[in-house]
């Protein structure tokens, strides 16, 4: 069976492919390359004997996206995660995020209908949840309004797949993911932004290659035990995982209701002092960090209840804190090395 993955040459998607091609499925990659690198292909072919197809393909194109699924014309299903993922810049520049995460989707879709490709497993986000009033986040959680105009399209993005599914044979489920961090075992592949790194995790692991000259700790002025802010977060391995599950779920047709909804997180919240702590005892390096205001868009604190994924999919995370900054770090010092 054929999947095509949208932004899987990314940091999730390719470790999401890796799962994939291990688990026995084709694959073909789309990426438009504006924040990857063409050689995740190799790296990917490296870790699992296979060569997934490429395309180099800007899915905001209708021609092209038509022109893609014509092509290959028998996709089962579609792991979508093409999109803008910084929350600061998103801040910055509301209508590239806009532009980019809404029409990919939408000319997608427009794609799979006229191809009758009937499954889809969305990448969403917590975010969709705002500052929960109550902890921890389950699905029944009320949306409240984004505080990012990233969290604003994963939240459209839901819907506009919501009312798809009511509209034709559409079959779905959204993937709201935690926080990601760490790389795969292999060191091969991890998260590797251009540029100067939104996310936490890079930004610690390319301070301590000296790559950047402190590590920037946003707001210690916040209502949680040590001031820094509160994510869950979980294992990129643990999370690609998942996908596997939601896509044997959908093509099993397994699934109870058109639009399934899973949180994908441990369950437990880390503060980003906590997140330092661990990768110092990891990897046996002490930080520079800047204390600096609060970043325009970030929550406060926020973590999942994952007993839903746990039961329903069959899927629990497996991997500590320590086993992600320590397997960050050895993808950090492997891309210094080549």
């Amino acid at each position: 069976m054929k999947i095509l993955v949208t932004g899987g040459a990314g940091y999730i998607g390719s470790h999401v492919v890796v799962e994939l091609q291990q688990h026995g499925w084709e694959t073909v990659i789309v990426d438009d390359l504006s924040n990857a690198f063409p050689d995740v292909v190799d790296r990917i072919s490296r870790i699992t004997g296979k060569t997934p197809d490429f395309e180099l393909v800007d899915l905001k194109d209708p021609q092209a996206t038509f022109d893609l699924f014509r092509k290959y014309n028998d996709f089962q299903a579609v792991i979508h995660f093409a999109a803008h993922k910084a929350v600061g810049e998103s801040v910055e520049n509301p209508l590239k995020y806009y532009r980019n995460n809404i029409l990919s989707l939408v000319n997608t879709l427009e794609a799979m209908a006229l191809l009758n490709v009937r499954h889809i497993v969305f990448s969403s986000s917590c975010t969709v949840y705002g500052q929960p009033d109550v902890l921890p986040v389950t699905e029944e959680t009320p949306l409240k309004e984004p505080l990012s105009p990233y969290g604003h399209t994963k939240r459209i993005g839901e819907a506009i797949i919501n009312d798809q599914c009511q509209a034709s044979n559409l079959q779905a489920i959204h993937l709201r993911y935690f926080n990601p961090i760490g790389a795969h075992e292999s060191a091969l592949i991890g998260e590797l932004p251009t540029g100067i790194p939104d996310n936490l995790m890079p930004y610690i692991t390319q301070t301590a290659i000296g790559k950047r000259d402190f590590l920037r700790i946003w707001g210690t002025d916040y209502n949680t035990p040590d001031g820094t802010a509160i994510r869950d977060y979980i294992h990129v391995v643990d999370l690609a995982k998942a996908h596997v599950k939601s896509l044997e779920r959908l093509v099993n047709q397994q699934n109870s209701e058109p639009v399934e909804v899973f949180n994908l997180g441990t369950g437990t919240g880390c503060s980003v002092l906590e997140v330092v702590e661990s990768f110092e005892r990891t990897s046996g390096i002490k930080l520079k960090t800047q204390i600096m205001p609060r970043r325009p868009g970030d929550v406060e604190k926020v973590w999942a209840d994952p007993t839903r994924a746990n039961q329903i999919l069959k899927w629990t995370a497996q991997r500590s804190l320590d086993d992600m900054t320590k397997s960050a770090w050895a993808f950090q010092k492997t891309m210094e090395v080549g």
